[in-house]
């Protein structure tokens, strides 16, 4: 009876348990941007973040979505996916109003065709499919455009992939590349702290925030039997964090003369 009893409180315990992991393991990577973003509305001021952390993030979750069609993994993974894909685009749409709202007198940059009525524009241009010049990639001045980016790579890549669907080899290295491509967001900000021999400027509060998430999101692969890429690069993304870490402890333990560079408010995934 007493067995018996223990049974019936701890299957519903173990549910309760599991319901939380998952529901963590969905919204838990979303949680640093909260913050970040709120800042950004309420100082109108985005120099802190860098758009090119939500393009890293953008490529990894829809290469991870295209790898589920291909090998089912858990669904809390899918959709960690997808809240991921929606914070970013959500945060791409503020940054880039906050940045036009400031920018006078600035030439609008596009990813589609140009629109020749655009009252920035003295003279109209020639049109073309894609109107955009590399040094201004993922610095347009419409949300509009950078929709229209993520789509192409989506509906590219999806195409790609359904060719490919029955190729294990091609699904086992979409999988890599999904969360090998995550795991590498920290590496700029490892080097940028490497070349100024200082850490000034990054928040490290968001540093360990991702830590204890990587750590956790690490943990859950293992113990969930996740496929081995999410592992593999979940501990990679962990040593990253770690050293970025280390970097500050070493920085401010031992400060260095550093070498002249124009400080970057800038934090390891929340640039």
């Amino acid at each position: 009876m007493e067995v018996g009893g223990l049974e019936w409180l701890l299957v519903p315990m173990h549910q309760l348990v599991s319901w939380g992991a998952a529901g963590a393991m969905v919204f838990g990577g979303v949680v640093p941007y909260i913050p970040q973003y709120r800042d950004i509305r309420r100082t109108q001021n985005a120099e802190g973040f860098s758009t090119y952390v939500c393009l890293v993030l953008l490529v990894a979750n829809i290469l991870r979505i295209l790898f589920w069609f291909g090998r089912r993994f858990e669904s809390p993974l899918l959709w960690q996916s997808i809240i991921m894909i929606i914070t970013m685009l959500l945060m791409l749409k503020l940054c880039t109003e906050v940045r036009v709202s400031n920018e006078l007198n600035v030439k609008r940059r596009s990813f589609a065709a140009a629109d020749s009525k655009d009252e920035e524009i003295k003279a109209p241009p020639k049109r073309s499919y894609l109107d955009f010049d590399l040094n201004y990639f993922w610095h347009w001045s419409k949300f509009t455009d950078y929709v229209q980016c993520v789509l192409t790579f989506t509906g590219v890549t999806g195409y790609i992939t359904y060719l490919w669907l029955d190729s294990s080899l091609f699904v086992e290295t979409l999988g890599f590349l999904a969360v090998f491509t995550e795991a590498m967001l920290g590496v700029p900000q490892l080097y940028r702290n490497y070349q100024n021999r200082s850490t000034e400027g990054m928040s490290v509060k968001m540093v360990l925030m991702w830590t204890s998430g990587d750590t956790f999101k690490t943990v859950y692969f293992i113990l969930n039997q996740a496929p081995f890429q999410f592992s593999i690069c979940g501990l990679l993304q962990v040593f990253v964090d770690i050293a970025i870490l280390l970097q500050v402890y070493l920085y401010s333990s031992y400060p260095q003369k550093p070498a002249s560079h124009t400080a970057h408010p800038a934090s390891t995934k929340a640039l």
